[in-house]
């Protein structure tokens, strides 16, 4: 099982930590990876990009010219796309962008990246980041006790908002948190710094970072049957008298019985 080292905010090294093998141990699979991003980086399109053709603009409803006599090439309408101010021949219209990707393909992509993140040394995890009140000269100082130079990507075990004043007026720093990685933004980051409570966060969680689903109770509201949670219940109809009764073999008919 890897190991990766725990420093302080002052970039001393306390200890050593191993890193989950599940996460951080994955192959490393490229393909995957691309997809996600992709599929990602298509899902911010808007897709509300949108030209007009010779039939939407405005005008051109007389031929400029006759057909013959003039020597000119033969046109029928001054909007057309050849023309200035005419249409646009096979421009964009509004589309949806969207990719599709299964969660497997997320999960095993986010632990690729993970895994890449710790194999190329660029994962660094530090004790806790603890500020008084919010002080970017503060948090620029722990970056440069851990040597993180570059893009860094900052994971916070939860929300903290005098944490995250202090490193968001840094332009090369983006704050996430455990359960809203993305592939993208580990590729993208030069340097990734964990706090030791977001890997546990991390660790106790599977490779999206959700929490496992919870299981049903058992005392809940049944599919079917009534409202104590009993089946369906069968009603036995009693015969009525009424009723005629099959007839054996030899029976003799009643008087009056027959048709």
């Amino acid at each position: 099982m890897a190991t990766i080292e725990v420093r302080d905010a002052q970039g001393q090294v306390l200890g050593e930590r191993e890193l989950p093998s599940d996460l951080f141990e994955a192959p490393v699979n490229v393909a995957v990876m691309h997809q996600v991003v992709v599929a990602g980086m298509a899902a911010q399109r808007a897709g509300t990009h949108s030209t007009k053709t010779r039939g939407e603009v405005r005008g051109g409803g007389r031929k400029p010219w006759r057909q013959k006599g003039t020597g000119r090439a033969r046109q029928g309408s001054i909007r057309a796309p050849q023309w200035v101010g005419g249409g646009v021949s096979h421009g964009p219209k509004p589309r949806d962008h969207t990719v599709r990707i299964n969660k497997k393909m997320k999960r095993a992509a986010l632990r690729a990246a993970l895994s890449d993140a710790a194999r190329s040394a660029k994962l660094a995890v530090v004790d806790e980041l603890a500020f008084e009140e919010p002080q970017t000269r503060a948090a620029a100082a722990i970056l440069g006790a851990l040597a993180l130079e570059g893009n860094v990507l900052l994971v916070i075990a939860a929300p903290d908002e005098v944490v995250e004043k202090s490193f968001r007026n840094l332009p090369n720093v983006k704050i996430d948190y455990p359960g809203n990685l993305s592939t993208y933004d580990l590729l993208s980051a030069d340097r990734v710094l964990f706090t030791s409570g977001a890997l546990d966060v991390l660790a106790g969680r599977d490779e999206t970072g959700e929490a496992p689903a919870e299981e049903p109770d058992a005392a809940g509201e049944p599919e079917d049957g009534d409202a104590r949670g009993e089946g369906p219940q069968e009603t036995e109809v009693e015969p009525s008298g009424d009723t005629v009764a099959d007839e054996a073999p030899g029976a003799e008919m009643p008087e009056g019985a027959g048709p």
